[in-house]
């Protein structure tokens, strides 16, 4: 017991540091503290997703990751191409050319923006220079030369899983400078890079460039005619959200063989749709969030492609016009479905009540209209089946009303209305133990269950090999500029996914204004965020006495009574027996 309470020095930790993993140090440093929740939910999860890294990297990874809480781009790229992965001492991998002391210095002196007299170790090291120049002409875009380019692709290849290890490193930093007093936390903005770095490696693109230029045929002089005042089209959703005769008119620069190739890849691009449920899945009002309670974000992420998706795009790009909204155009879908809807008032205007429209069946009608399908069939089609359904049940509310006169028929209503209101008190208890019961199982599939990372080939000109798409998601406070939540690799996205988020809420009360985040490992210019927010209440006193155990005085009384009464019976019995 002493040893689960005993503090560890910070010299102490460091030194542990040099010569263990980072998930085992990790492991010791929760045991030490006493933390068996954050235990399974930092710990397992890297085990789960990590990769095989070398253990001197993730070393050097945390040592520049502490040393540098906010970390900008062209520091990140300093620290990641000092992996030892591309040392030739400790990678037979990599490869140092007799050739690289000409090429190198010629790529430095096209790139003009690397400080070559830095001394710093190990970033001052040939194997570290060289890594960073490669990276560097990549995101460039450069040519380079055969000899090279193969150490190019060899560095380009091994990016993605180092920049999941920073991110993991800084996660496990953030989490114990959270436990723990006295450890700066890396910033918000230190993660984030190196999620946008993880796209800009994958796309062949610096920071700074237009999401536009990750389409074929696209080049830097091309893009004048998109940002032009007339269409301003400036990342993938506006050129989505164009009609397709302003698109065509707008890439009039295209034949019409690369047009159509432009199109079809920007149709198999994903378009996430993300919903989120709060929750406090432990306690009994799950609604009720308080100061200090484990919070459950149950996040479902609905992945289709941009074909699918174009109408939403175009519908939300929509410029809304300012003033009453009873004098505002009406689009065209509206009227439609308003002629619709007063011809079934028309048909049964006694019924107040319609059969409820899904949100899916909306957007399925809206990308029917869009896509060029006949919309004036479909829209007949759907009032013809919604007034059929309404003469049905206009028909049995007739025959109800003409039989409502019987006592009998009144009396069985009555005590189907009580029977349902008692059943809609024990459904809230069913629906909160469900949600209990599938998160629980969900946690278990997730701990047994090996699903394959497979999800879709992501559409690449400069990456050397086939990347899966994948994405993070967490929730973070972009006002503090700190993760509330511990980042989730999703690997296993095809069609859709449930993730659960858990963060402990705040120790004050009040509200506060999170966002829930999706960022793409692979795509630029295709990330979400949503806003969460959060209302924190007093927890609740523990109650000394709960009323199961009070007992009332009379019963007590009539029980000791019932005692007395046998007791006296049983003497005055044995008397007369003598």
């Amino acid at each position: 017991d002493k040893m689960l309470t005993v503090k560890v020095p910070l010299k102490a930790y460091i030194l542990m540091s040099m010569m263990l993993h980072t998930q085992l140090k990790m492991l010791i440093f929760l045991l030490l503290s006493n933390k068996p929740f954050q235990l399974i939910y930092v710990v397992i999860n890297p085990i789960v997703i990590g990769d095989q890294i070398l253990i001197n990297t993730t070393q050097l990874f945390m040592h520049f990751m502490y040393k540098t809480p906010t970390m900008n781009m062209k520091r990140l790229v300093m620290v990641l191409t000092a992996a030892f992965e591309f040392d030739p001492r400790s990678n037979k991998e990599a490869i140092i050319r007799p050739t690289d002391n000409i090429e190198v210095p010629q790529l430095i002196r096209e790139l003009g923006n690397i400080n070559v007299k830095k001394k710093e170790p190990p970033f001052c090291y040939p194997y570290s220079l060289k890594a960073r120049v490669l990276l560097l002409t990549h995101l460039a875009r450069m040519d380079v030369s055969e000899n090279i380019e193969e150490d190019q692709r060899f560095v380009v290849k091994k990016c993605p899983a180092l920049l999941q290890e920073i991110i993991n490193v800084g996660c496990q930093l953030t989490m114990m400078a959270t436990s723990r007093g006295g450890l700066r936390a890396p910033r918000l903005t230190s993660i984030e890079n190196c999620m946008k770095l993880s796209q800009m490696v994958v796309q062949g693109l610096q920071e700074a460039k237009s999401p536009l230029l990750q389409l074929p045929h696209f080049e830097e002089e091309h893009l004048r005619y998109c940002m032009s005042k007339k269409y301003k089209v400036r990342t993938l959703q506006d050129l989505v959200s164009l009609k397709d005769s302003d698109r065509r008119n707008m890439l009039r620069f295209l034949g019409e063989e690369k047009y159509e190739e432009v199109l079809a890849v920007l149709w198999s691009f994903p378009y996430i749709n993300m919903e989120t449920k709060l929750q406090v899945l432990d306690d009994e009002d799950s609604n009720n969030i308080t100061a200090g309670s484990i919070v459950t974000v149950t996040v479902t992420l609905t992945r289709k492609r941009m074909s699918v998706s174009s109408t939403f795009a175009r519908i939300s790009h929509e410029p809304i016009q300012q003033g009453d909204a009873k004098t505002n155009k009406t689009k065209v879908w509206q009227n439609k479905n308003k002629g619709a809807k007063k011809a079934a008032k028309s048909k049964k205007k006694k019924l107040t009540k319609k059969k409820p429209v899904t949100q899916q069946q909306a957007k399925g009608d809206k990308a029917k209209q869009a896509n060029g399908n006949v919309a004036g069939n479909d829209v007949a089609a759907a009032s013809k089946a919604e007034e059929d359904d309404l003469s049905d049940k206009g028909s049995e509310s007739d025959e109800a009303e003409g039989n409502k006169d019987s006592p009998s028929e009144r009396d069985e209503e009555s005590d189907k209305q009580s029977d349902t209101e008692v059943d809609e008190i024990a459904g809230d208890d069913e629906e909160e133990w469900e949600a209990l019961q599938q998160s629980i199982q969900r946690r278990e599939r997730a701990l047994l269950e090996t699903k394959s990372k497979v999800t879709h080939p992501v559409y690449s000109l400069y990456f050397p090999e086939e990347k899966q798409e994948w994405w993070w998601l967490y929730i973070a406070d972009r006002k503090e500029q700190t993760l509330v939540s511990m980042p989730s690799h999703v690997c296993t996205l095809k069609d859709t996914e449930e993730v659960e988020l858990k963060f402990p809420a705040p120790s004050k009360t009040g509200n506060y204004q999170y966002s829930v985040i999706l960022r793409s490992d692979s795509f630029m210019g295709l990330d979400h965020i949503k806003p969460l927010k959060l209302e924190v209440h007093e927890a609740k006193a523990m109650m000394d006495n709960h009323p199961q155990w009070d007992i009332p005085e009379t019963e007590e009384e009539e029980d000791d009574q019932e005692d007395s009464d046998g007791i006296e019976e049983s003497e005055e019995d044995e008397e007369d027996n003598d």
